[in-house]
């Protein structure tokens, strides 16, 4: 029995199995009966179930005898079965073969039609992100300065990545110290390390940047995220993984169990401004490098105000000078 498609089960749906319906009801039809006569609108319909058996001519050869369906339909059915099996089979083969390429080409210096470096716009970065992460089968670095992310993104994010850790792949995230403030990047955190992820925070400013295996390198084109420039060339992958590095050197844990060093990183973000005021930075400019919003640096900067008895920026400034502050001292001890 030959195999049947998309429209002999279209033409058994619409018009055969009511002609069945008719026929089992009548006992039977002419074959001379003129619903059925060559040409006639319900012709392919008899055609089909004759060819499919469910029509048998009787021993005088003038009607058509319906047969049981259930009969019948292994015949039909069982070859499309094996059939399906067969290709879901050689499809897994396939898309086993074709993945091994994928890694060889993903690899490779010239994995798009830009060469070693792809720019990605809007839209495009999440799921190209979601691809590499998928793919990644070592190691992951992330640097993600400021905490600008979203709940959502950081739940997307979390089981994106607790599925790659669960692989065997490790990781290790940067962030600054301004982190440590929001309820959402502890969540984060606590996943991840809870998988073996690493995480440490700094008080420098640096820009966002992910690796994957050490092969591809994703940066920010420009200040607000619409654009993002994957790099595969080896050279720049391993520079960047150099400068990663040497921040995650001097990154100091995530954790809010050390209160040492809590004060130590409130003593850092307290040198940082300084700096900020002395190198004359917008309030802007200033929150966005110590990863934090314009209404908490200027909380930091009355702070500032406060200990060292300045009612006005100018004269916070002048004090400063005049005793030689530089923003790199320690703080004053506590009381």
């Amino acid at each position: 029995m030959s195999s049947y498609g998309p429209e002999e089960r279209a033409l058994f749906e619409s018009e055969a199995a009511a002609l069945f319906a008719e026929i089992v009801g009548t006992g039977g039809i002419a074959v001379d009966d003129p619903r059925i006569a060559v040409g006639a609108a319900r012709r392919p319909a008899l055609e089909l179930l004759l060819e499919l058996g469910l029509l048998q001519p009787d021993r005088e050869g003038t009607s058509y005898q319906p047969q049981d369906p259930s009969a019948i339909q292994s015949r039909v059915v069982s070859p499309l079965s094996q059939e399906g099996s067969r290709l879901l089979e050689e499809s897994s083969q396939w898309a086993s073969a074709f993945g091994q390429l994928t890694q060889t080409w993903r690899r490779s210096p010239r994995a798009s039609d830009g060469g070693p470096i792809t720019h990605l716009r809007g839209n495009a970065i999440g799921p190209f992100l979601a691809g590499l992460t998928a793919e990644c089968e070592e190691e992951v670095l992330t640097a993600q300065p400021q905490t600008g992310r979203d709940p959502q993104t950081l739940a997307s994010a979390a089981l994106r990545d607790v599925e790659m850790l669960e692989r065997g792949c490790s990781m290790r995230t940067l962030y600054q110290h301004s982190a440590r403030r929001s309820t959402v990047t502890h969540q984060y955190v606590s996943a991840v390390t809870e998988r073996g992820a690493e995480v440490r925070t700094l008080d420098e400013f640096f820009n966002r940047m992910l690796v994957f295996d050490r092969r591809v390198a994703v940066i920010p084109g420009d200040d607000d995220l619409r654009l993002a420039i994957a790099i595969r060339e080896p050279s720049v992958v391993a520079y960047l993984v150099d400068v990663f590095e040497r921040a995650w050197e001097r990154g100091r844990p995530f954790t809010n169990r050390d209160t040492a060093m809590m004060k130590d990183i409130a003593v850092e973000q307290r040198a940082m401004t300084i700096r900020m005021l002395i190198e004359g930075h917008s309030d802007p400019a200033s929150a966005k490098r110590l990863g934090v919003s314009p209404r908490t640096y200027a909380g930091y900067v009355a702070d500032l105000k406060a200990e060292w008895d300045a009612q006005t920026r100018f004269q916070l400034g002048y004090v400063m000078g005049t005793k030689g502050v530089s923003g790199q001292e320690p703080a004053p001890e506590d009381d």
